[in-house]
């Protein structure tokens, strides 16, 4: 099977050109520094140019789930701070600005999820949401777009209208510039003006493309920080970069404005409450931690389909390709948190630290074993799919692949051996996203003749679906009741929508909530995303250096033949093959 690989399949230089329990309470403890050198530097405050106020850059002033070990520690030299304890939560407000509003990630995603915290009480009691673009809008304009997109898909606990028209009066708008310290500092006046004089903390949403990220963080770390003892943080958006050079260069510019901990990346896939509940699963699990090494699991894949193609958006795919959009990031995020060893707590930095581990244990990935494809125009049931090129938006000829297979390797005493292969396309035959891991043969096992030559049949398999119609199920092997002796192979299924009435949350709701309230578990670490950039540069460079043509798939097909050969290399076959009884 490794020669038939190797002579058709493998990839040649291009002859052409190419929840929580509801709460409203916020801290009350807020913090007025002097502004001293040593202690500015030791508490990492920032001064702002248009008022020189200092302000400590995280106090941490988290709402619900604040814990005793994130909050700031004050030496005796420090004795200058003047704590004010005096504060309580009517003097306490959230200022949440979308940058970039008129976005559709913001109409969509933000604002929805927002709305979704307001209307569940994760907010706290005095907030507000400021949209902010260069186009025109009043606020008017700015709350009967974001209306529009709101959804009263929550139990109705309360008249979920009123609470709409509520939350409405809470969003503002103001225009400016993304590159304007000017517009940000008429920005911050606003603010101020609907702070009330409250103890103000700031958000900051970048819902921006990446080439205005270092401008816009700039303006508003200068112009717009909260200037009265609470903290300013900022959500930044994918990609952070194409390779590790232009992420390096993108947080060193960034740091030159915010501390690491003002820094937020977002991977949304991380909010999904499946891959939440991996560490659950694993950690709290007798029956699974023992098995979770390579004495038990034979491979481990992470597939991710979509049943779509780029859909206009082409122009921005072409510059990043699949592997850049999906893989180094959303399942490489995945992979780690399956594969880290246990952490000492499950405060962020301690998650984050195994993570790195996980990363920085990684085998360089090989050209060798990594699988490209472009989908191509479809005809089926008597309707025509687009190619990829075909849309207007990306240019003709372009080789970037809208597939890519790979399998990775940890060199570490816990996955030694152990395949993983992540596979990621568009325009493909189902929409999914799931972990499938497939154990070890039982050793000698009695029944293998009654499941004839097909052993992968009586191989133990656990799935975790992360969307859509949420599962996690096991495959067993059991008796079919009758006189005789007939296998059959069932499922021990959690169907999440059957076993849990509430309705699973989006993630940029966790994700929005986890900001506000200062939890970064679930954001990325720098030297988390050096490392991964690490992993997936050398082989980026080589397929663009070498112009490698990606192997052609019909649009809604299973993706690239070439995959399944890269599969049977490692003795795996890839298991959303064949349908499961459970979908």
């Amino acid at each position: 099977m490794a020669t038939l690989y190797s002579t058709h399949c493998r990839s040649f230089p291009s002859s052409s050109s190419t929840s929580f329990p509801p709460s409203n309470r916020f801290p009350a403890a807020t913090v007025s520094l002097k502004p001293h050198p040593h202690l500015v530097q030791h508490l990492s405050v920032h001064t702002q140019q248009h008022d020189a106020t200092v302000t400590p850059v995280e106090s941490n002033h988290s709402g619900k789930r604040l814990r005793p070990e994130v909050l700031p520690v004050i030496s005796l030299k420090e004795s200058e701070v003047e704590v004010d304890f005096e504060k309580d939560e009517s003097e306490v407000t959230v200022s949440i600005t979308v940058v970039g509003a008129s976005g559709d990630l913001a109409k969509k995603k933000i604002f929805p999820a927002l709305f979704a915290l307001y209307y569940e009480g994760f907010l706290p009691k005095h907030f507000t949401v400021c949209g902010y673009a260069r186009s025109k809008m009043t606020d008017a304009e700015l709350r009967t777009m974001v209306s529009k997109t709101l959804t009263c898909r929550i139990d109705q606990r309360e008249n979920c209208n009123e609470k709409m028209e509520q939350f409405l009066k809470r969003c503002f708008y103001h225009s400016g510039q993304y590159d304007s310290q000017e517009n940000f500092a008429a920005l911050d006046k606003k603010l101020k003006e609907h702070e009330g004089g409250r103890a103000s903390n700031r958000l900051f949403y970048l819902s921006i493309p990446p080439n205005i990220f270092v401008d816009a963080v700039k303006c508003a770390s200068l112009s717009a920080s909260s200037g009265n003892g609470g903290w300013t943080r900022v959500i930044v958006e994918k990609p952070f970069g194409r390779d590790s050079e232009s992420s390096a260069a993108l947080t060193k510019s960034l740091k030159q404005y915010l501390t690491e901990d003002q820094i937020f990346r977002i991977d949304h896939y991380l909010g999904k409450e499946l891959v939440e509940n991996l560490s659950v699963l694993r950690f709290s699990n007798l029956i699974f931690e023992p098995l979770w090494s390579r004495q038990y699991i034979r491979n481990v894949q992470l597939i991710f389909s979509e049943d779509f193609g780029t859909e206009g958006r082409g122009g921005y795919f072409d510059n990043y390709g699949i592997i850049r959009d999906i893989m180094q990031n959303h399942l490489l995020q995945i992979l780690a948190l399956f594969a880290m060893e246990t952490p000492v707590s499950l405060d962020a930095e301690d998650i984050r630290n195994e993570k790195v581990k996980v990363l920085r244990s990684m085998r360089p990935i090989k050209l060798e074993d990594v699988v490209l494809g472009q989908y191509k125009n479809h005809t089926r049931g008597g309707v025509a799919y687009p190619a990829y090129v075909d849309d207007k938006t990306v240019p003709k000829g372009s080789l970037t692949p809208t597939f890519a297979a790979a399998a990775l390797f940890i060199d570490n005493a816990r996955w030694d051996g152990v395949p993983f292969l992540m596979k990621a396309g568009k325009a493909l035959h189902s929409k999914r996203a799931e972990i499938r891991v497939q154990f070890r043969r039982v050793p000698g096992n009695l029944y293998n003749r009654n499941f004839g030559a097909d052993l992968d049949r009586a191989t133990n398999e656990l799935v975790i679906r992360v969307q859509p119609d949420e599962a996690i199920y096991l495959k067993i092997n059991n008796k079919v009741p009758g006189l005789g002796m007939k296998l059959d192979r069932s499922h021990l299924n959690l169907h999440y929508a059957a076993r849990y009435s509430k309705e699973i949350p989006d993630a940029y709701e966790r994700l929005l909530l986890d900001a506000i309230e200062g939890e970064r578990r679930l954001f990325i670490r720098s030297d988390e995303l050096d490392a991964a950039w690490s992993l997936f540069t050398p082989v980026l460079n080589e397929i663009e250096d070498k112009k490698i043509t990606p192997e052609y798939y019909p649009y809604g097909s299973r993706g690239p033949v070439c995959a399944h050969y890269l599969a049977a290399r490692y003795n795996v076959r890839w298991g959303d093959l064949g349908l499961d009884v459970e979908q």
